[in-house]
């Protein structure tokens, strides 16, 4: 029996009709396993076979441009759904996604820190991880160095849904390649060399690489129209370019410079961004089985947890690891499956017991929370 071509009309409509993408959790756990790689000895140590062991950081980059895409087209749809997008419902399903755990994990290892082991300029650095501002610190509280990604999500997100509810979806993809290109540029000019200093904080161009988020927020307002699905389509909507996107990103990371700034970045982004669209515009491609993988999808669930408290297991793992056997290093064979398994936990316990709990009044107006 012959199989009938799937059309971009179809695929459009599949597309519009999904209210979960199959992929995004897979996406999630390649992006928190490259964090946790890169959080180890594994980078130094597999490094010297090939850049791609490398490039760990990059995962919080795959991190972003999912993010992007996943919450504007959650805003566009809900736009169409409902006539408008509602702000502070956005900003209230945001807060009670992310400030829980958050403010528990800065809150809890910033007293260990500053009243108990008054580590020098904890005290200083503390109050800027409660008003989002830790991308710009030149020094972190040790354990809370992964949250300044989280800052730059919050002050991205603090602005672009006000902007998807007073622009034309067309000017803003013009601010996406605008910024892209413009961000870019800066980086390759050396305008990013300079930076303002007040108190603990660095304030320089570097410390906004929102590019990653932009070009996954301009994938979706693409795709959300028939025609930019129709055109985007033609590039990415054949069932194996999803395969063939992963291989040149892995290729890309093995063999682009050392220092990835600049347009060796925007190359990265731009195939990571190419790679999300190929996989939510069509799920019958071939990754599609391991993406799906059950263990895969529960670790891309909880890897929020994980990518906030995975420094905290590392620090835990290596107290164990050194009393048993010696250094961290050279007993990777106990330390990684206890760093990395002990991260997952972590996150189970709290995605299970803690962030359940507030995830579940998402859908609640605010005033009727306390309501029962």
């Amino acid at each position: 029996m012959q199989t009938v071509p799937l059309t971009a009309a179809a695929a459009h409509a599949a597309y519009r009709a999904r209210h979960r993408f199959g992929a995004l959790d897979g996406l999630r756990f390649l992006a928190i396993l490259g964090v946790l790689v890169l959080h180890s000895p594994l980078s130094d140590r597999l490094g010297d076979i090939s850049r791609l062991f490398t490039r760990g950081f990059l995962g919080v980059d795959l991190f972003f441009v999912i993010s992007g895409f996943l919450i504007t087209t959650l805003l566009l749809r809900e736009q169409v759904r409902e006539g408008r997008i509602s702000l502070s419902g956005f900003y209230w399903r945001r807060a009670l996604r992310i400030l829980p755990l958050y403010l528990l994990v800065i809150t809890a290892i910033g007293a260990y820190y500053v009243l108990v082991k008054q580590e020098p300029g904890a005290r200083a650095a503390w109050p800027y991880y409660y008003v989002f501002l830790a991308n710009f610190l030149t020094d972190h509280i040790p354990l809370l160095g992964p949250t300044w990604s989280l800052s730059v999500e919050e002050q991205y997100y603090l602005l672009w849904p006000l902007l998807l509810v007073l622009l034309a979806r067309r000017t803003l993809k013009w601010i996406v390649v605008g910024f892209a290109g413009l961000y870019t540029l800066a980086i390759m000019a050396g305008l990013a060399a300079g930076a303002w200093r007040p108190g603990p904080l660095a304030i320089e161009l570097t410390a906004l690489p929102y590019t990653a988020i932009l070009l996954g927020s301009g994938l979706a307002l693409v795709i959300h129209g028939r025609r930019g699905f129709v055109r985007l389509w033609a590039l990415l909507g054949g069932r194996w370019t999803s395969l063939v996107l992963a291989l040149l990103l892995v290729a890309e990371l093995a063999l682009l410079p050392v220092t990835l700034l600049g347009w060796p970045l925007l190359i990265v982004h731009v195939t990571m961004t190419a790679w999300l669209g190929s996989l939510v515009m069509r799920e019958d491609g071939p990754l599609m089985p391991l993406l799906t993988l059950r263990p895969v999808v529960r670790i891309g669930v909880v890897s929020y947890g994980i990518y906030l408290l995975h420094l905290s297991a590392d620090h835990i793992a290596g107290v164990v690891v050194r009393r048993v056997s010696g250094a961290p290093e050279d007993a990777l064979i106990l330390y990684i499956p206890l760093y990395w398994g002990l991260a997952w936990l972590m996150a189970e316990i709290s995605f299970r017991f803690y962030e359940s709990r507030f995830l579940a009044l998402r859908h609640k107006p605010l005033g009727q929370v306390a309501q029962r």
